[in-house]
């Protein structure tokens, strides 16, 4: 997160908002998100601005007895709270669960006047109630089994902005964004002391415009799939930032060598592997600033091998004209997502459900955590969805299942991000700026 000196922070973050405020009013709005969500989403006509239009969720926090909303016969409560911006969960094979916390790293000076008021929103819109450290894996373990942690603590500290997590064996791998780092484990340690072995360095600074770096292991542990997203929106910072970034890399986990393994995806999170079909699945945070309904952000199956069209193209084969040069042969390439997920709803987390917890009608499909939108009129995500699965893929509209982190008003109570399912079966959701664990359940009979 960029820290700005206190004397010109309000101000220019003033100015901010009057900008943002008379842009919003102009924009164009009028599609129903609905209509881009599923594999064929409807694409509104290009718009260009000076400045995106900005309409900004403040955050306020949860109140005392606040919490989400649930889709009926569901319950909800918090697992854990007093978190420093929680971004994605890991359940390890004895039921505990680590909770990733992290910021953002520092980012090299930005000159451009859009650069650094837009630097101001996502500070503004992401900081939250700083509540004590955070870049560190906090470890939670229920003893009872009563769905209530016993015990909480530092697992791992002093990490560089973490955000995926993989265990194989006794070999634990922590994604910063700079490096995935190996740690020794054991069953049952509530603390990692030892020091970490760096297992292949990933494309971090001094430019670090996408750090989060998701991560899963193959089913049979041999290879570590991790998300490297796009050094700009747009290639504002030149191509030669984006060596190696857009990508899904393939690290072999004996040797840490690695090698591209699907590219042209702008900000890749929520890598998993669907379970009936093992393929890769990931959700894509697409491009900015082509109006209030484009780009559709995204879910899909990753071909080894594929293009999915960043920066050239969006969807497929359509054409960003403010990409140069145009490259027109890069975009006969590129292979549209399986699954469209409406526009900057900023999806986050992935987790495909085979419990037995949650009701029937939630097997085998997915579980999405969509942050939310900052650059529309009308907010759109703030919510974590369901999209049902048949066959290894999508089948079927995408279901509200926990909303209310917008009150009425149109302030963030929280954000959704990293979503897990626990040992009981029970669906987690990291919310970064209400700073807390919630977790999911089937409702009590004769509850509401």
């Amino acid at each position: 997160m960029r820290r700005f000196d206190s004397a010109i922070r309000w101000p220019i973050a003033a100015l901010c908002c009057a900008i943002a405020l008379g842009l919003a009013g102009c924009s164009d709005d009028n599609t129903d998100p609905n209509a881009q969500i599923g594999p064929n989403p409807k694409l509104p006509e290009i718009n260009q601005y000076l400045f995106p239009p900005m309409h900004l969720a403040s955050v306020v926090g949860w109140k005392n007895d606040e919490k989400p909303t649930v889709a009926q016969g569901l319950q909800i409560e918090a697992l854990a709270k007093g978190l420093q911006h929680p971004r994605s969960l890991y359940v390890l094979p004895n039921g505990d669960i680590l909770v990733v916390e992290s910021t953002a790293p520092n980012e090299a000076s930005v000159k451009r006047p859009k650069d650094i008021i837009m630097g101001l929103v996502e500070s503004w819109v992401t900081s939250g109630g700083d509540t004590g450290p955070s870049n560190r894996i906090t470890l939670l373990r229920d003893t009872n089994g009563d769905g209530k942690p016993d015990y909480q603590g530092v697992f791992l500290d002093h990490l560089n902005s973490p955000f995926g997590v993989a265990l194989v064996g006794n070999d634990l791998y922590v994604a910063n964004t700079d490096a995935i780092v190996r740690y020794p484990y054991q069953p049952g340690d509530t603390k990692i002391t030892a020091p970490g072995k760096v297992l292949t360095e990933l494309p971090g600074g001094p430019i670090d415009h996408h750090w989060t770096k998701s991560l899963v292991a193959s089913p049979d542990g041999s290879l570590l799939y991790v998300g490297v997203g796009s050094n700009s929106n747009i290639t504002e910072n030149g191509i030669q930032a984006e060596k190696d970034r857009a990508a899904i890399w393939e690290v072999d986990r004996a040797t840490g060598r690695w090698r591209i393994f699907a590219s042209g995806l702008r900000n890749p999170n929520g890598l998993s592997f669907e379970p009936e079909s093992k393929a890769l699945w990931t959700v894509v945070n697409e491009r900015d600033e082509l109006g209030p309904n484009l780009v559709p952000d995204y879910m899909t199956s990753v071909k080894d091998g594929a293009f999915y069209g960043w920066p050239y193209s969006y969807y497929g084969q359509h054409v960003d004209p403010r990409v140069m040069p145009q490259r027109p042969d890069m975009v006969a390439k590129a292979i549209p997502p399986d699954y469209a997920l409406s526009s900057h709803v900023a999806p986050l987390g992935l987790a495909f459900y085979t419990a037995s917890n949650l009701p029937q009608s939630y097997r085998g499909g997915a579980f999405i955590g969509e942050h939310g939108s900052w650059n529309r009129t009308r907010f759109n995500g703030y919510k974590v969805v369901f999209v049902p699965f048949s066959g290894g893929h999508p089948n079927g509209m995408a279901q509200d299942v926990v909303t209310g982190f917008l009150n009425d008003k149109g302030e963030a109570r929280g954000r959704p991000v990293g979503v897990a399912v626990d040992k009981s079966g029970a669906l987690l959701i990291a919310d970064d700026v209400g700073n807390t664990v919630w977790r999911v359940t089937s409702a009590a009979p004769g509850s509401t």
